[in-house]
């Protein structure tokens, strides 16, 4: 079992020094990404908002304090979680910081099976509101980004376990439709060996209700928000290498932290099935259209010859560097090279970036942003199948020195009558940190 190097920092990288406070203040300086965390309110509930919680398992919670939130008080709500948990809790929540436990990500509704982690569904009360505010200091504060970005997709989750999501096709996304408010206690308890591919098989048995109404096995297809899982890998502290891992179904966050400093925010792998939905309430909830309207606008800014050299030679049904494809960056770029653009053509491909680089909290995505911008004339956009993002097979992509978007377009799994989204983001250098070499 390989284990992370102590000191192995990538070249070339942006640099900052910060001061961080655990116990006692440390000037610190590092030679990798080195990017502080913010402030990272959670988003209060609201009814009749476009993509605001309003009732349901996953409500946000709010954080300690806004002023605190800094990888300090990031720390502490992480040691402060860990106290809660029972022996058994804490084996599956703080695992050893390997190469094998930080590739244990996946996409697909598999549990327990392919991720590290304690899962939600078996937290009391008081642990889950714990564990929530750790994520809501260490992600980002958008209203369709970082920590409330990932609370809609647990809702989303929901809605496929209630309404019949083992994989049943023939339906439509529910409107006016009730989420599960109570969490399974049950969870898979196996520790990941072995990284899930990224492609969903499961094969229909029935029509979903629509009526997204809870039932007793609501959570057995595995599908609901109580299969997310919470992980530390090393011991969280203002001095050491850590990361927090988390995820489930369409969702995997990966932040590595180092010396006091995030030093990588990616793999991040979002999906989301249905689309878009409306709650009994009146909030309509589509968690990822800031993204799918941010590929969209790159691509319509393209003339029609730009848009013919952008297009790729291969097709894709699935994003390429999805879990279990670590390191496999294409040796080459291709489509089109974003230093033949405009500048407003430009500002275009960084804007279709924000809400990938914004699951981190917000100073730390706002220097990646920076960074990617240093990094245009090296960077380029493609597509393949069609530009609309609306059929199977659409895909669009960004390359440049640090940055790796895709986007891809699926036929639904539950919702078979609809298409729904896959996407990744990574970075060429500081995909773990740096840490890991593939």
């Amino acid at each position: 079992m390989k284990m992370f190097a102590s000191s192995r920092l990538p070249a070339g990288s942006v640099a900052r020094r910060r001061t961080v406070a655990a116990g006692a203040a440390l000037l610190l300086t590092g030679g990798a990404l080195a990017v502080g965390l913010n402030a990272a309110n959670a988003a209060q509930p609201g009814h009749g908002q476009k993509g605001r919680p309003g009732h349901g398992a996953m409500a946000t919670a709010t954080p300690s304090s806004a002023a605190d939130s800094d990888v300090a008080s990031v720390v502490e709500a992480a040691q402060t979680f860990l106290a809660t948990l029972g022996d058994d809790q804490l084996a599956e929540a703080q695992q050893e910081m390997t190469e094998e436990n930080a590739t244990a990500w996946s996409n697909l509704p598999c549990g327990g099976t392919c991720r590290p982690g304690v899962a939600f569904g078996d937290l009391d009360d008081d642990q889950l509101a714990s564990a929530k505010n750790v994520l809501t200091l260490a992600l980002g504060t958008g209203e369709d980004t970082g920590y409330a970005q990932a609370s809609q997709l647990w809702l989303a989750d929901d809605l496929l376990a209630s309404d019949g999501g083992g994989g049943m096709p023939g339906g439509s996304a529910p409107t006016g439709t009730d989420v599960p408010t109570d969490l399974p206690t049950e969870t898979p308890t196996e520790t990941p060996t072995a990284t899930a591919t990224s492609t969903e098989t499961a094969t229909a048995t029935a029509s979903p209700t629509a009526t997204g109404e809870a039932t007793d096995d609501v959570y057995s297809n595995g599908y609901g928000s109580g299969r997310y899982y919470l992980a530390f890998l090393g011991e969280p502290t203002a001095d050491g290498t850590w990361m927090l891992h988390f995820g489930g179904h369409h969702l995997a966050i990966n932040l590595t932290y180092k010396n006091g400093e995030v030093t990588g925010t990616t793999p991040f792998f979002i999906g989301l099935e249905p689309t878009s939905w409306t709650a009994d309430d009146g909030t309509e909830y589509a968690p990822m259209d800031d993204m799918h309207q941010g590929m969209l606008d790159m691509l319509n800014g393209l003339t029609e010859e730009e848009t013919a050299d952008a297009e790729l030679g291969d097709s894709f049904s699935d994003v390429l560097l999805g879990p279990g494809s670590d390191g496999e960056f294409p040796s080459a770029k291709q489509g089109l090279a974003v230093s033949e653009l405009t500048a407003e053509q430009q500002e275009l491909v960084l804007e279709a970036m924000k809400p990938w680089v914004s699951v981190a909290a917000d100073a730390d995505a706002a220097e990646l942003l920076e960074q990617y911008r240093e990094e245009l004339d090296e960077t380029y956009v493609g597509w393949s199948g069609g530009t609309g993002l609306d059929t199977h097979a659409d895909y669009v992509r960004i390359d440049g020195p640090g940055v790796w978007i895709e986007f891809v377009c699926q036929n639904g799994v539950v919702y078979s009558d609809q298409i729904h989204y896959h996407t990744v983001y990574r970075d060429h250098t500081h995909d773990y940190g740096g840490e890991l070499s593939f």
